[in-house]
């Protein structure tokens, strides 16, 4: 699919296939899980949706989930970015949500509350949003050229979009993304869009 001269490319993300935890909703930050049987499948079915576009470019999160979900949908020369890897969780990689409000004693929230340090230090939303507004600066300069696939993770690409849209890091509490799911980031008479949100493949 051929964009018109004066449209750039659109930004295509897509979060990597389910993994153990993403199956049962532990925090999965610096832990590098590998795909189910499952999320392979899923991720292979995403070949046929991304022939629809004008791929000039892909990168990928540096975790072995994400690399593995760009090969199987059948992306070439894929880059790897640091700062698509996900949300650093702290304390909290492995625990659930629940798990955390149990400890906690109270309705915990990511996207309010954030983490606390652990065996990693753990980051705020705003160390994510930094990190996103990196991946998109290295993407608007492919997507001069035609379309850009980011393979990332849940809570960074919800807020990756939130940048994108120029809404504030916690806009991405807004945003369900599923495993394997496909999203497409684009513009309309130069204002960012959502194209197309939390898409099976």
């Amino acid at each position: 699919m051929t964009n018109a001269t004066d449209q750039p490319g659109r930004i295509i993300l897509i979060r990597h296939g389910e993994t153990e935890w993403s199956l049962s909703g532990q925090h999965t930050g610096t832990t590098d899980l590998p795909l189910l049987p499952e999320g392979e499948a899923v991720a292979r079915s995403l070949r046929e949706p991304l022939t629809k576009f004008n791929i000039v470019a892909a990168y990928s999160s540096p975790m072995a989930r994400a690399r593995r979900t760009a090969e199987l949908a059948g992306l070439e020369r894929v880059t790897v970015l640091e700062d698509l890897r996900e949300w650093d969780y702290g304390r909290f990689e492995g625990m659930s949500t629940p798990m955390i409000r149990a400890e906690l004693g109270y309705p915990w929230e990511i996207f309010t509350d954030g983490v606390q340090p652990g065996e990693s230090p753990g980051e705020t939303v705003e160390d994510v949003a930094a990190r996103a507004s990196h991946v998109l600066a290295t993407a608007r300069e492919d997507a001069r050229r035609g379309d850009v696939v980011l393979v990332g993770h849940g809570h960074t690409s919800r807020i990756l979009a939130g940048v994108w849209l120029r809404q504030e890091p916690r806009f991405g509490a807004n945003l369900e993304l599923g495993a394997g799911r496909i999203s497409v980031l684009g513009q309309h008479h130069g204002i960012p869009t959502l194209e197309m949100w939390n898409a099976a493949g």
